[in-house]
């Protein structure tokens, strides 16, 4: 969608949150591989579910920017990219990051 102000041109999205999850990512990390997988049908009835899921997802990525860093310090990382849907409607995240050319 394509918003026209004067000669300025804004563009607006509506965007899920694995859309919103997978830029965040993208940009935050420049990943050779990502994957972001939503799910919520998997935890119906569980705490943190609610009517039209994206509350649980699961990322698998791989980006040069975790190479060196411990689990811990990949899954802070990712955490701090997506600060604002896990303060909001993301009850769980399971993360699996690496950086290239590690196995597993």
């Amino acid at each position: 969608m394509t918003l026209t102000r004067g000669n300025q041109k804004t563009y607006a999205a509506t965007m899920n949150t694995k859309g919103n999850i997978t830029n965040k990512l993208s940009e935050a990390f420049s990943p050779e591989s990502l994957d972001v997988s939503d799910e919520s049908h998997l935890h119906e009835g569980h705490a943190g579910h609610r009517p039209g899921g994206e509350t649980h997802f699961r990322v698998y990525i791989v980006s040069a920017a975790f190479q060196g860093k411990s689990r811990i310090e990949r899954h802070r990382m990712i955490n701090s990219a997506l600060e604002a849907e896990l303060k909001g409607g993301v009850h769980a995240l399971a993360i699996k990051a690496q950086a290239p050319g590690e196995g597993g």
